[in-house]
């Protein structure tokens, strides 16, 4: 590569069935993509989804060892991988699914190369991979933890401008940043992976990324119960009395700032987020139906504790919009635009 070039962000384009491709290419024609930007897909599928859109992007193929061109708005460069099969907005089709983990491993190893400053990742469709014999799949974060051989991640999730927002800055306002102990688990199998242990490593994480990422000094923590009303003094269940407060004490005593464990139906109030900078929740529609409320479709997703920078987008799929071109672009953007902050923010720690 040139000297002072800077590498490019890639998005995955996701499932094809999906809305990823087309928010990809909506924000492309509308010169909104920002500049080193690519995208990874199949070339011939986006230029088609374009066509039957009306979208004008003119979308260059290239390799990752390329240097990309000069910015231009409506341009879109693209990394190629092939389609097994010809992709039809709305139905699956179990035979893409090796397409969609191609994308994503290519992005993972041009991250790793240099070649990539972050990656950014369009919606996938678990059912489908699953389906299509990849049976252990659960979802790009936990891929993402074991392409990159760690041993622990966490989802954080936040809303638009408190990915920005100091603590001095947010005062309750609506803002939300949730963190996960689980991720994506059968709610019947939440219960017994919250462990001492877990809920130990998942705080640090928390923490260390809120200082490093988000630039928060002294980073305050409030943590949900497993429980209705956090296990009322455990009539309603012991995870609060035997795992959960005994770690947050342990962590107290390391110098994080970590309060809780409160009941989730009232810690999700303007007067208790009061002086929070994020919510670590203990299981997954525990905490993210609250922030989707508060801001669906202009939030991203962060996984925390990879050797990369991964950001997503909020939403799902939305097989019912797909091939319409009326699907909101928004949390893309959003989250482009932060995967570029924080590899910026990465890059100058290490000068």
């Amino acid at each position: 590569m040139e000297p002072g070039y800077i590498a490019p962000v890639v998005i995955t384009t996701g499932e094809p069935a999906g809305i990823g491709p087309e928010l990809t290419l909506m924000l492309a024609a509308q010169g909104a993509l920002p500049a080193g930007t690519v995208a990874i897909g199949d070339p011939q599928m986006l230029r088609q989804r374009a066509a039957a859109l009306s979208l004008e992007v003119d979308i260059i193929e290239m390799s990752p060892s390329q240097t990309l061109p000069v910015f231009r708005a409506t341009t879109l460069p693209v990394w190629p991988v092939a389609l097994v099969e010809p992709a039809v907005p709305g139905v699956l089709n179990t035979a893409n699914s090796r397409y969609v983990l191609e994308t994503l491993a290519l992005a993972v190893t041009a991250c790793q190369a240099g070649q990539a400053a972050a990656m950014v990742t369009a919606p996938l469709h678990k059912g489908v991979i699953i389906d299509a014999g990849f049976s252990g799949f659960t979802g790009h974060t936990e891929w993402l933890r074991d392409a990159c051989g760690v041993d622990e991640v966490v989802m954080i999730l936040a809303t638009d401008s408190a990915l920005h927002a100091q603590a001095a800055d947010w005062q309750g306002s609506g803002d939300l940043r949730v963190a996960l102990v689980t991720t994506h688990l059968p709610l019947r199998e939440v219960a017994e992976a919250i462990t001492f242990e877990r809920v130990v490593r998942i705080s640090r994480l928390l923490d260390a990324d809120l200082r490093q990422q988000f630039g928060l000094a002294v980073p305050c923590i409030a943590v949900c119960g497993l429980n209705p009303h956090a296990g009322e003094e455990g009539h309603l269940g012991r995870e609060e009395l035997d795992i959960i407060i005994p770690a947050l004490h342990a962590l107290r005593q390391e110098g994080i700032d970590i309060t809780g464990p409160f009941p989730a139906d009232t810690l999700f109030t303007p007067r208790h987020l009061a002086g929070v900078d994020a919510v670590l929740a203990m299981y997954h529609d525990q905490g993210l139906a609250v922030l989707k409320y508060a801001g669906f479709g202009q939030a991203a997703n962060i996984t925390l504790g990879l050797p990369l920078v991964r950001t997503s987008v909020d939403h799902g799929t939305a097989l019912t919009l797909a091939g319409q071109g009326i699907a909101d672009p928004g949390s893309l953007q959003v989250a482009l635009s932060l995967a570029r902050r924080l590899a910026d923010q990465r890059d100058a720690k290490i000068e």
